[in-house]
């Protein structure tokens, strides 16, 4: 590979620049891997060209070249039938209106949009096992509850994407969690240590600053109605005029209009509940047969199960059981026929089309920026002003820069770990506090640059499924996801002057993280017009209709 030097960062930056500028996305990702395709070919635009289409196809097949030979891996492939699956599955139950039931029995304890904004966050805290299941159950379970409450679908966006990643990078058992050890264990290996990969992954977790720090901050916005940035006009928006998306907003995923309405009365809750729970169900099934099953869990527990599981082939064999158990319901609940049915799955399916383009394009991208050395470069001029108390806050900046340029937290993971551990373990000569503060910064860094990325692949599907306009849930999530970094990398700073205390750092982060939140609130609020910040809370019509009142469809109320 040739050292290009500075120019490896203009693939994904040109991408960026573009998506953020243009707002049209595939235009900007094509763009981008085009640069690094004219970057690798010398200059030759013919030449680019060929190299952009290959690395297309290669991530559509999941293929890549090794030493003159075409190597295989299905993961990105499953990937892509997993979307397609879920699309089906989606369609069936929104179609037969499973989504209208659920959301019928759910706002009948959901009076207001602040308990819709709080239901939202726990909901996807609920869901820790995996992101992208995350992403998926509570989006779609959410959406018609916050609409009917008048919560922005940006906001669901938000507290989607921020307790996906986030809350899978903290549990201990998750699709995450193999991943990481395994990383860990290879990095403790090639220094020769002694430490097992499990005891550091626990000793690393206080100092995990941002993903804690995000997930409390969807709590403390949805408490407190209290909003800054675009996300403040888009939540004001949804509560004064009841869009809950804005003019001219293009959501990625418009079941409405791709599907149809939903069948009006023969509403179940259980063509809801009965397809998720064999969409989890099955996923953990097929997490325990690819992970090694009893065997492996004799050997190592769940733990180990789970470092030896696919989760690709789990989600996608949990997608289809969900397609299924939704035709069997539909049709044997006479809710619609095997023509309609027919007709739902290719809808459900062709609404995805535009989302797989995009998740296409991000991984070539990352092919993109791996073949000119993106990655190698940010950390050889990061490395050369190192000592030990800063390894971990550099670490933490070069993972974000990473994971944002290139759209993806698990391949900063890959490239960080191996780095991370050996230089902060010879910089600080033992395992202790530098070490285990340096593995929380690769995953933190991660997964704050994951966020806010508009090519990241959770990113997109937290827009998708959540029905928001892909860039407008990044220009509102930003802003939140900055400060949790911001307060992070200051409790960082405070390590690297000798305050190394894990427990210590998150307990004096957590009310800097509150007054923030407070002090931003109230400035945007001043500039905005909107005081304190603060947007009404929407009490639903049925609420004032048990109390004998009679409001046409709700009333907007501002909390003193």
């Amino acid at each position: 590979m040739s050292d290009f030097g500075a120019l490896s960062l203009l693939p994904p930056l040109v991408a960026i620049g573009l998506a953020i500028l243009t707002k049209r996305v595939l235009f900007a990702l094509f763009f981008g891997v085009w640069v690094g395709g004219l970057l690798v070919a010398g200059g030759n635009p013919i030449g680019a060209t060929t190299q952009t289409l290959k690395w297309i196809v290669f991530n559509i097949a999941s293929a890549w070249e090794e030493n003159g030979q075409i190597m295989t891996d299905l993961w990105n492939t499953r990937i892509l039938l997993f979307d397609a699956l879920i699309g089906a599955g989606v369609a069936l139950i929104y179609k037969a209106g499973g989504m209208n039931a659920i959301a019928k029995a759910v706002t009948k304890k959901i009076k207001t949009s602040r308990a819709a904004s709080i239901m939202a966050a726990i909901f996807g805290t609920i869901i820790f096992f995996d992101d992208y299941t995350n992403t998926i159950i509570v989006g779609n379970t959410m959406r018609p509850i916050t609409d009917r409450a008048r919560v922005s679908r940006e906001f669901l966006a938000y507290a989607d994407d921020s307790t996906a990643a986030p809350v899978a990078v903290l549990a201990v058992v998750s699709t995450w969690i193999g991943y990481e050890l395994g990383l860990l264990k290879d990095a403790i290996a090639s220094i020769g240590g002694n430490i097992s990969a499990y005891s550091a992954w626990f000793a690393s977790w206080p100092y995990r600053f941002y993903p804690i720090l995000a997930v409390l901050l969807v709590y403390i916005v949805a408490i407190t109605n209290r909003h800054y940035g675009p996300m403040l006009k888009a939540e004001y928006r949804a509560r004064k005029e009841g869009k809950v998306i804005g003019d001219g907003a293009h959501p990625m995923m418009t079941t409405e209009t791709d599907v149809g309405m939903p069948i009006e009365g023969k509403e179940s809750v259980w063509v809801f509940i009965l397809p998720v729970l064999a969409l989890v169900a099955v996923t953990f099934l097929g997490l325990w047969i690819t992970g090694g099953g009893s065997a492996t869990y004799v050997e190592g527990g769940i733990q180990e199960v789970l470092s030896n599981a696919d989760s690709t082939w789990a989600l996608v064999w949990g997608s289809f059981a969900m397609v299924v158990v939704a035709m069997a319901l539909v049709i044997g609940m006479k809710i619609m026929d095997l023509k309609d049915v027919e007709e739902t799955v290719v809808s459900g399916m062709k609404q995805m089309h535009f989302a797989m383009m995009i998740l296409i394009l991000a991984w070539s991208i990352k092919s993109a920026s791996d073949a000119v050395g993106t990655a190698e470069y940010v950390v050889r001029v990061a490395s050369k002003v190192l000592t030990p108390g800063l390894v971990p806050f550099v670490i933490f900046i070069i993972a974000a820069f990473i994971s944002f340029t290139t759209g993806t937290s698990w391949g900063t993971f890959a490239i960080m770990m191996p780095i991370a551990v050996p230089l902060a373990y010879e910089l600080s000569g033992s395992f202790g506090p530098v070490v285990y503060a340096s593995i929380a910064s690769v995953f933190a860094g991660g997964v704050f640059g994951d966020h806010c990325s508009p090519i990241s692949d959770t990113t997109i599907m937290s827009s998708m499924f959540s029905g928001c306009d892909h860039m407008d849930h990044v220009s509102t999530q930003v802003p939140y996801a900055l400060t949790a970094a911001i307060v992070g990398a200051l409790m960082l700073l405070l390590f690297a002057v000798g305050l190394t205390s894990g427990w210590i750092l998150l307990i004096m982060a957590i009310p800097l993280l509150i007054g923030i939140h407070y002090l931003l609130s109230e400035w945007y609020g001043r500039k905005e017009g909107i005081p304190h910040g603060k947007v009404p809370i929407y009490v639903v019509e049925s609420e004032w209709r048990a109390k004998g009142g009679a409001v046409p469809r709700g009333v907007a109320l501002t909390e003193e």
